[in-house]
């Protein structure tokens, strides 16, 4: 069977639709709650993913870790173990150390000397910085900043829902600005003296890092500036960042030849003793320390791994091509090709963010999904609601054509057979000339009365069809109702039935079509008479009254119960006493008068008792009598 486009009415319409899903997609990833979700569960999906190839770490982590603590009695004991590091750590020339440890609070005299000593003997030392309670930074003891080459900012703030997938290059407490601990520790390593800036990127020797500056950013609700994503390695891969106890250090100096070439990154590992429990995208139900999080930014920088976001007119575009396609697939191609086309819509929306996450820049998820999805239940919605309308139209269009064959059989069969017979009787027998033109008058009646049939029906069909309009013409209601009764006495007479007309007023008038009201008051009688016993009688009576005329047809016949009465206007519907009784019908005369009394703005009201008759009244809005205009006397 082959598959057909139903047929567009209102592109404009249509377009409007994708318009408001695109726009409503857009609002909606620009929510916190649904936007900013989906895109940090896509990208942690992503991230867990894909990995890339393994590289040679170029840093080591001096991991103060639970043996340490319980070694040394806790934190506050951790100095002199760190000095003593520190003296093997020199011998073993790396390439930078960074302490992640707060040293602002003055310990033991002589344990700090010795350790502003080891920070003065060890080369390119950057000690942590980190954001105070108060208006400035919290910085180490005086005698430590003079021993080593740099200060680095350690504050790191995670996103909304506690992952840290990012640290911030760069912050700023007043006129005091610190690059990140990660950053220095990666320049000394460099041997650069200064980070060069730019407002799109920074430089580090040979290095560029891809941070565009800027004052606050709004996705993370926080004022960081050059805020750079975190290529973190599983602590599983073969290629995880090594680490060294800073125990097992101090009890064998030889360990520190593991360091040689690398840069060291000293700090607190246990997550209990630490105030800064973070998690990251590789393990969210886990949680590190804050050195691995500066470790894992160092190998970031190290690597050249940096990740970087796709500018958002670029996801505005790809978003609304999304839903363009959505719409066009749905309004070009047929049935199952179009939900196809919309699948692989779906599948694109998610894979281009995956296969741009390989080539390290982020697409976020939001936008492009919600925009899938929106345009494709609203393009999908459209197409269902155009099919209906053209099912309901092929429905309605056939309906009308078996009317139209049921209308040839019930109401044309009378005149059809009065033709056939009178020709017959024409070409068998040998008549007199008055019989035939008796004969042939018949015939030219009858050719008459079947071609009005056939317009009646037309114009019915049409009307209801929207196809035409009604005419609107003075239609007097007596003598519509003396030309119908006589139409109709013949058969009356047949059955010794009386059609009696009780007094019209001459001024009484309708307005509309002719034929059909003509029609729809002979269909009534004509009823009338086929359902009524012999030798009863049949009234015809017209009454107006505010407004509105009423035409009554009243019968002696079989009549009806209230449950019939309901039904009787449906069409192919008969009652049972009708079908009982021997007359021919097939239930759609009625259908068609109530179908033309709509029409006319009127309605039909039934009363009927079983055996006692019928009375049908068509109520329909009156007319002013036409007025004649004047003739001129000569």
């Amino acid at each position: 069977m082959m598959m057909t486009r139903p047929a567009w009415k209102s592109t404009a319409r249509y377009g409007g639709l994708l318009a408001a899903a695109f726009l409503a997609a857009v609002l909606a990833s620009l929510q916190p709650e649904l936007g900013e979700g989906l895109d940090h569960w896509a990208y942690d999906f992503m991230f867990r993913s894909y990995e890339p190839p393994a590289w040679q770490t170029q840093s080591v982590i001096l991991a103060i870790d639970e043996e340490t603590l319980y070694a040394y009695h806790g934190v506050d004991h951790l100095r002199g173990p760190l000095a003593s590091a520190m003296r093997s750590l020199a011998a073993a020339a790396p390439k930078a150390i960074a302490i992640d440890v707060t040293l602002a609070d003055p310990g033991d005299t002589r344990t700090d000397d010795e350790l502003a000593a080891a920070f003065a003997a060890t080369p390119r030392v950057v000690l942590a910085s980190d954001m105070g309670s108060g208006e400035g930074w919290d910085d180490p003891l005086p005698k430590f900043r003079a021993s080593v080459a740099a200060l680095g900012q350690v504050h790191t703030e995670p996103d909304s829902d506690g992952i840290t997938r990012a640290i911030a290059l760069e912050k700023r407490i007043g006129k005091v600005r610190r690059w990140a601990l990660s950053l220095e520790a990666f320049r000394l390593s460099r041997g650069a003296a200064h980070i060069l800036e730019s407002p799109q990127d920074i430089q580090v020797g040979d290095t560029i890092i891809p941070v565009p500056k800027q004052e606050t950013d709004s996705t993370r609700n926080r004022n960081d500036s050059r805020v750079m994503r975190v290529r973190y390695i599983p602590a599983d891969r073969p290629h995880a960042i090594p680490r060294i106890s800073l125990k097992k250090l101090v009890d064998d100096p030889s360990l520190a030849r593991q360091c040689a070439g690398k840069v060291v990154f000293a700090g607190l590992t246990v997550v209990t003793a630490l105030h800064d429990r973070l998690q990251t995208p590789v393990a969210p139900a886990a949680q590190i320390a804050g050195v691995e999080i500066n470790a894992n930014a160092f190998e970031t920088m190290a690597q050249g791994l940096f990740l970087t976001d796709v500018a958002y007119a670029w996801v505005l575009l790809f978003s609304l091509g999304l839903v363009a396609g959505a719409g066009l697939a749905f309004r070009y191609l047929p049935g199952a090709p179009a939900y196809a086309a919309a699948a692989a819509i779906l599948v694109l929306a998610g894979a281009v963010p995956y296969i741009l996450f390989i080539h390290r820049l982020v697409l976020p998820f939001s936008m492009p999904a919600l925009s899938a999805a929106l345009g494709t239940m609203a393009a999908a919605g459209y197409y269902y609601l155009v099919i209906r309308r053209d099912l309901a139209v092929e429905h309605a269009a056939r309906t009308r054509y078996q009317q139209a064959m049921q209308f040839v059989t019930h109401e044309m069969r009378t005149p059809l057979s009065a033709i056939q017979g009178s020709s017959e009787l024409m070409t068998r027998y040998a008549l007199n000339e008055e019989k035939r033109k008796q004969i042939a008058q018949l015939i030219n009646t009858e050719s008459k009365r079947l071609a009005r049939m056939v317009e009646v029906f037309l114009s019915v069909e049409r009307l209801s069809a929207g196809q035409m309009e009604l005419k609107r013409e003075p239609i007097g209601v007596r003598a519509m109702v003396e030309l119908c009764v006589e139409r109709v006495r013949p058969l009356a007479e047949r059955k010794h039935i009386a059609v009696v007309i009780e007094p019209v007023g001459e001024d009484l008038y309708l307005s509309g079509d002719r034929e059909l009201m003509e029609y729809a008051c002979y269909n009534l009688l004509t009823n009338a008479v086929k359902y009524s016993p012999q030798r009863t009688e049949v009234t015809v009576s017209a009454r107006r009254s505010e407004g509105i005329v009423g035409i009554a047809v009243k019968d002696q016949g079989i009549g009806m119960d209230q449950k019939e009465v309901r039904q009787i206007f449906q069409k192919f519907y008969r009652t049972r006493k009708a079908e009982e009784s021997g007359e021919a019908g097939s239930g759609i005369g009625l259908s068609i008068v109530q179908q033309i009394v709509e029409q006319h703005d009127g309605r039909i009201e039934v009363t009927s008792q079983p055996g006692a008759g019928s009375c049908f009244t068509v109520v329909l809005p009156a007319a002013q009598a036409p007025v004649e205009n004047p003739v001129e006397r000569t």
